[in-house]
């Protein structure tokens, strides 16, 4: 690699910018909740593994159930949610709405705020380029075993992701 380097690739900052991500009281209260969350949805899917549902997390479909304020704060990154969960879909809804399988995230109830997690084995062709299941596999006559995401990073201007 050009220029100058460490001692160690470990004593290395490659990325300034996660500092900021964690900047204040309210944006580490976020990132907590949000891994509270994944918690869950991991523990969900290993009993899924072990059940012999699933192999594989990108198998499975998440649904979270939260309250207006977290559903709000969330909502921004809804389209992109489902790499952090390493999921095939992911998919925001009301607390109300929480079906019986869905798991409380306890503490996310200690603070106030309500969150379920459900999730389910995916009924969707699996692309054979990033392994996500997508109802839009095979969709394009000239790659017909990807996805319409891998379509657009092959002969695109490639996704557009902005958070995770």
């Amino acid at each position: 690699m050009p220029g100058t380097r460490g001692e160690s690739v470990l004593f290395e900052t490659w990325y300034e910018g996660l500092k900021a991500a964690q900047a204040s009281p309210e944006q580490r209260r976020f990132w907590a909740d949000l891994l509270a969350i994944r918690e869950v949805g991991a523990k969900l899917m290993e009993v899924m593994r072990a059940n012999r549902e699933i192999g594989a997390s990108l198998e499975a479909e998440v649904t979270l159930y939260l309250d207006a304020t977290l559903r709000a704060e969330l909502e921004k990154y809804a389209d992109e949610l489902r790499f952090f969960f390493i999921v095939s879909e992911l998919t925001l809804d009301d607390d109300g709405r929480a079906s019986p399988e869905a798991a409380l995230v306890d503490p996310l109830k200690e603070n106030g705020r309500i969150a379920w997690v459900a999730v389910r084995k995916t009924g969707h062709a699996k692309c054979v380029r990033c392994w996500h299941h997508r109802p839009d596999v095979g969709s394009n006559p000239a790659h017909p075993e990807i996805c319409g995401r891998c379509v657009t990073n092959i002969e695109g201007p490639g996704e557009n992701r902005r958070w995770f």
